[in-house]
């Protein structure tokens, strides 16, 4: 059961979208797959077909704050293989409410050790939605994961942002996780008559080398629709160019997978 967050710091990169897509596809693939919004906005929630105004603490909050377990919490969704723990508002609150609580940085981690010793090879990944912004929420799950999969909008400050998130990573990786590694970057929101968008693509392939997926991901309608239908792209319009840049993302995933593996 492989544990991997999906986090940037900045808004609108195409981060729940990457998740939502990337769960999908693996699922298609049958990969047992848990989705965990840990956004209080809920956007992978809405994204995945299921209510983020649901005020029942059967939510990753009641998980965090205690009151319930993840397997409490994990709700089924329309796609086959695809698992959900939903979010809503309330999980804005708990970074006051944890505030005298010294451990507060290992709570999720401990509760996904808790349902791996019960539930042994339940799913073959764990994908977490961080918030846009190093919070809390955000440190748990970079606390509680594997590796980090970071997605990088082909923009302006794109590049200056992911220096930033670097410098969290490294403080995290030396005192609280030192395992933490990057799975890989990929670029979203690429658009090929913007000068703009092959300047980013060239600078992060130079300074991350093979860290930087080749399937880059392009600005799409398609892509932004599909979340108000409450599915993903992959299944609201398959042939779209996201769905196919998506489709193309998830095999070149799967095979870095295996070549880690492979090297391990």
């Amino acid at each position: 059961m492989k544990i991997i967050s999906i986090i940037n710091q900045k808004g609108g990169v195409g981060k729940t979208t990457t998740v939502i897509n990337l769960a999908a596809g693996l699922s298609q693939l049958n990969k047992k797959v848990l989705v965990i919004d840990l956004d209080p906005q809920g956007n992978a929630t809405t994204g995945l077909g299921l209510s983020n105004t649901d005020d029942s603490e059967l939510t990753i909050y009641g998980v965090l704050n205690g009151s319930k377990s993840i397997l409490d919490c994990i709700k089924k969704t329309k796609f086959s293989n695809l698992d959900l723990i939903t979010s809503n508002v309330d999980l804005s609150g708990l970074e006051v409410e944890t505030a005298g609580d010294e451990k507060r940085a290992f709570i999720l981690k401990e509760k996904l050790a808790d349902f791996s010793k019960e539930n042994q090879q339940n799913y073959d990944y764990i994908l977490i939605d961080c918030p846009p912004s190093l919070s809390l929420l955000t440190v748990m799950a970079l606390v509680s994961s594997v590796t980090l999969l970071v997605p990088l909008q082909t923009e302006f400050f794109a590049l200056e942002g992911l220096t930033q998130l670097m410098k969290t990573i490294e403080r995290v990786k030396s005192n609280l996780n030192p395992k933490l590694g990057i799975q890989g970057i990929l670029l979203t929101m690429y658009d090929k008559r913007n000068k703009l968008s092959s300047e980013v693509e060239k600078e992060a392939r130079e300074y991350f080398k093979d860290k930087v997926y080749t399937t880059v991901i392009p600005r799409n309608v398609r892509l932004s629709e599909a979340p108000s239908h409450g599915v993903p792209v992959l299944i609201y319009d398959k042939t779209c160019p996201g769905s196919k840049s998506y489709f193309s993302f998830t095999d070149e995933f799967l095979n870095k997978e295996f070549q880690i593996e492979s090297v391990a």
